[in-house]
Parts: C-alpha cells; sequence; structure tokens
C-alpha cells in the first residue's frame, strides 16, 4: 500500500482550508470583514494619535521650558543693570540704602540664576549660566575691593576699576544675551519641527485614509459579492425552475446557510421533475387510451351524418355536426400531447429534406380562410415572388403555421389583419417567418411563460372556445428541433407578432 507524500498532505490541507474559506457562513463573513476595516481604521487612529502626541511635546517643551528660561534671563538683565545703578549712586553719594539696594538687587540675580541653573537642561545653556555666575563673582569681588581701598565721598571710583566693571558688564550681558538667543533658536527650531511633523502627519494621515477606505471598500464589497453572487445563481435557477427545466441542478460554492437553500431548491426540482415526469407518463397513456375509441366516435358521427344508416332531421344533424367538431377537436388534442410526449422522450422523428416554405404556409392559409371569412378577418400573405427553400420537416413546419394561424385568428376581431410575412437574409443564411395580428396583444407580465405547454395568459379571446394552451409549446419544441428559434414581440391593445427563423437551403441539398 503506497503511503501518502508530505506534498500530498500539504494539498490536501489546503484545499480543505480553501473549502472552509468558502463555506464560511454569512455571519462569520460580515463579523471577520468588521473587524479587518476595525483594526485597518484603528492603526490609522494610533498614528494620528502618535503624531498628536509629538505635536503636545513640542508645544509642552516651548511652553514650559523655553518661554521661562528666556523670561528669566531677560529678568536678570534687568536686575543687572539695576545692580550697576545701584552702584553707581551708592558710590557717588556713599548712601548706605543705595547699598541696601545693591546688595537686594545682588540677592535677586543669585536666586534668578539658581532657578535659572536647576531647570536648564541643554548643557551649552548650562555653561552660559555658570560663566554668568563667575562673572557675577568676579564683578562682586572687585566691588568689594574698591570699597575697602576707597576714599571718602565725594571721591570718585577709580579708572581701572570703571574699566574691569564695564566689560565683566559687557561680558554678563553677552552671556546672558546668548543665552537668550539659543532658547530663541530651539523655539524656531522646535516650531519648524512642529510644522514639518504636521504637514508629514496630514500627509500620511490623508493616505492612510484613503487607502483604508478604499481597502475596507473592497473587501466590503468582495464579502457582499461572495454573498449575492450565490443569491443571483440561485435566483436564475429558480426562474429556470419556474419556466418548466427541472432536471438541471444548481452546483455552486456558497456560505453554509445558502448551501443548505441550495440543496433545498436542488431536492425541490428533483422531486418536481420527477411529478413532470409522471404527468408526463400520465398524459401519454391517457391520450393514447383516448384516440382510438374517439377515432371510432368521430367515424361513427361521419357516418351518420353520411346518411349511411337512414335520413337525418335537421335537429339531428345540428347535433352530430356539433359532436363531429368537438371530437375533431379533442383528437387534434390528444395528438398534441402525444408529440408532445414523443419530443420530451427524444423519440420525435424528423424528416428534413430542402422544403419549399412557400408552399407550406399556402397551405396552411387555405386551411383557415374559411373561419377567417366567418370572422370578417383578411389573410395576407408577403412572401418573395421565387420559391423560398429552408431545410425543415413539412408536416411538422406546417402544424406550426397551423397553432400561430389559429391563434392570430382567435383573438383577431372583425374587420381585422392577420398577415404572415417571410423575409429571406441571404447572409446569415436565415429565413424569418412572422405570424401578427391586430388582437388584444398579450401582457408583459405573460410573456416569459407563454412558451409552457396548458400556460394560457390572462387575455381571452371574445366568443372563441378556449384553448388548451399547448400550441405554442409544440412550435416551440419543432422549431428548436430544426436549429431554429422561436420568440414573441406584444404589447397590450396593440396585437402580437409570433416569429421563428429556419435555416435557407437550395432545392438540390440533401439534408
Amino acid at each position: 500500500m503506497e503511503l501518502p507524500t508530505a506534498s500530498t498532505v500539504s494539498l490536501a490541507s489546503q484545499g480543505q482550508e480553501r473549502t472552509s474559506l468558502v463555506r464560511l457562513s454569512i455571519f462569520w463573513r460580515i463579523v471577520l470583514t468588521s473587524l479587518v476595516i476595525i483594526v485597518v481604521m484603528a492603526g490609522v487612529n494610533l498614528y494620528a494619535l502618535f503624531q498628536l502626541r509629538q505635536l503636545t511635546a513640542l508645544s509642552t517643551n516651548m511652553a514650559t521650558h523655553h518661554y521661562p528660561a528666556i523670561e528669566s534671563a531677560k529678568r536678570l538683565l534687568t536686575v543687572l543693570y539695576a545692580q550697576l545703578n545701584s552702584e553707581k549712586k551708592y558710590l557717588a553719594v556713599r548712601d548706605a540704602t543705595f547699598l541696601q539696594h545693591f546688595d537686594e538687587e545682588v540677592d535677586e540675580f543669585h536666586r534668578g540664576l539658581q532657578t535659572l541653573e536647576t531647570q536648564e537642561r541643554t548643557p551649552q545653556g548650562i555653561q552660559l549660566l555658570g560663566d554668568t555666575k563667575h562673572l557675577q563673582q568676579e564683578r562682586l569681588t572687585i566691588f568689594h575691593t574698591e570699597l575697602e581701598n576707597g576714599l571718602p565721598p565725594p571721591a570718585v571710583p577709580s579708572a581701572d576699576y570703571e574699566g574691569r566693571r564695564d566689560a565683566l558688564m559687557d561680558r554678563m550681558s553677552a552671556k546672558l544675551q546668548q543665552f537668550i538667543d539659543l532658547h530663541e533658536t530651539g523655539i524656531s527650531v522646535d516650531v519648524s519641527r512642529s510644522r514639518e511633523s504636521s504637514a508629514q502627519a496630514e500627509a500620511v494621515t490623508e493616505q492612510l485614509v484613503l487607502l483604508a477606505l478604499v481597502f475596507g471598500i473592497a473587501l466590503a464589497g468582495f464579502a457582499s459579492y461572495t454573498v449575492l453572487r450565490p443569491l443571483r445563481q440561485l435566483q436564475s435557477h429558480i426562474k429556470q425552475i419556474g419556466q418548466g427545466n427541472f432536471r438541471t441542478s444548481l452546483n455552486i460554492r456558497a456560505p453554509s446557510e445558502l448551501r443548505d437553500l441550495v440543496d433545498a431548491v436542488n431536492w425541490m426540482g428533483s422531486k418536481l421533475q420527477e411529478l413532470d415526469d409522471m404527468k408526463g407518463e400520465f398524459l401519454a397513456h391517457v391520450s393514447h387510451e383516448l384516440r382510438t375509441p374517439m377515432a371510432s366516435i368521430q367515424e361513427g358521427t361521419h357516418l351518420l351524418l353520411d346518411e349511411i344508416p337512414g335520413p337525418l332531421s335537421q335537429e339531428q344533424r345540428t347535433t352530430l355536426r356539433i359532436m363531429a367538431d368537438s371530437s375533431r377537436r379533442l383528437i387534434t388534442l390528444i395528438s398534441t400531447i402525444l408529440d408532445l410526449s414523443k419530443m420530451d422522450a427524444g423519440m420525435m422523428e424528423y424528416r428534413i429534406v430542402p422544403t419549399d416554405l412557400k408552399r407550406v404556409t399556402e397551405m396552411s392559409v387555405n386551411k383557415v380562410r374559411l373561419l377567417a371569412d366567418a370572422k370578417h378577418v383578411q389573410l395576407l400573405v408577403e412572401a418573395p415572388a421565387q420559391r423560398v427553400w429552408v431545410k425543415a420537416d413539412a408536416l411538422r413546419i406546417e402544424q406550426v403555421l397551423d397553432n400561430l394561424l389559429s391563434n392570430a385568428l382567435k383573438f383577431s376581431s372583425g374587420g381585422g389583419i392577420v398577415k404572415v410575412l417571410m423575409k429571406p437574409d441571404s447572409k446569415a443564411g436565415v429565413l424569418e417567418v412572422s405570424v401578427s395580428d391586430g388582437g388584444p396583444g398579450i401582457q408583459a407580465e405573460d410573456l416569459p411563460y407563454i412558451f409552457e405547454r396548458f400556460y394560457q395568459g390572462r387575455t381571452k379571446a371574445k366568443h372563441a372556445t378556449p384553448g388548451s394552451g399547448l400550441g405554442l409549446a409544440l412550435a416551440k419544441k419543432v422549431v428548436e428541433a430544426h436549429g431554429g428559434r422561436i420568440w414573441i414581440e406584444s404589447e397590450a391593445q396593440k396585437g402580437t407578432t409570433v416569429r421563428f427563423i429556419l435555416r435557407l437551403t437550395n432545392p438540390g441539398d440533401t439534408a
């Protein structure tokens, strides 16, 4: 015994996976589609949230670090020049009040500088603050030295002291201004980064939203398609069943819920086919059994009408004519049922040979001419002057024309016209034959079923015997057996036209 290989097992498992995916229920298809769309949209939202947090961090950095640092540095500059002003006043008048102001401003400068040092995070800023601190200590040192060595008022400070002091003041001012410039540069950098990040986030978010939208629509469309496609196929199959095509079964890939429905419809079609076969067998059997006694009744009626057994009164003759007409119609109906049964069973034999359809049409028209004259309906035949040859069984095509002409006359009112039109198309190699009337027409909802056996539309002929609903069904079978096509064009209150096409041929051709 040969063991399955690894590749065989892999292919089998992949096939099972595909089958399981195809047979996913509608509920799980909707759930999975919704989950995928939610995940995609959540990813877009997370990216947008991440970018928003970055922008918030940049804004927070500017609001809590750069701007306070700049304001504090500017305050230090103000305090620094206030120190200089108090110092100059004290050196000028040697008033202790100005010295006290100087000491307070020095303390305030130290506190502000210390606060900045604790809040500063950049090495360059820390270096600038440290330099400022050392310069301030150096300035205070030379100031106190000047006080210890200075003369009583109104003596003025030495020129050397003022030069050193002003130089230290300029250097401290420069350091603090560099510190301010450093943070203003940081603000500019953060603003530029914020703008770039915002623009990039906007562009990427737009692309992601568009991609998510397209992906979501495509995924939803695919999920809907996988559900709607088998539904449409099932709908088409049910229409075929409604039109009498029970033999075809539907085999499609569908969700589990629809799969059960498809199986139920297939089972219904098979059961209807069984019933249709039983009905056909029953009608064929009954028709066959009725044909012989009906033929005997018709023959006996004709013998009585011919007064073979004896003379007849006028009332007896009228009654026998009604019996003869009824038996004739009944035998025609039985023959039609038997013909349809043979066609369904594939046992109908056709003798398809080159046939002069113009002659066949004239024969059919002559059969119904007396009926047309009785109803005051005009019969018109429009055909080419020459003979028209088609590949056909003359007897069966004559049967088709008989049914079409009978229907046209039945639905035509007095003074109407029934027209038979023959249009050969040598390029296409076909002949189109149409039979039209000016009757009440066929309602639109009846047209799809008009060729079904025993079907009779809602339109009824006035003062006419109801038909069996088999004539058009037989005509369709015969025309299609000849490789042709038959269809109806009709509009309510504007008449009906039945058209069929047959293949043209030459008189010398063989079938």
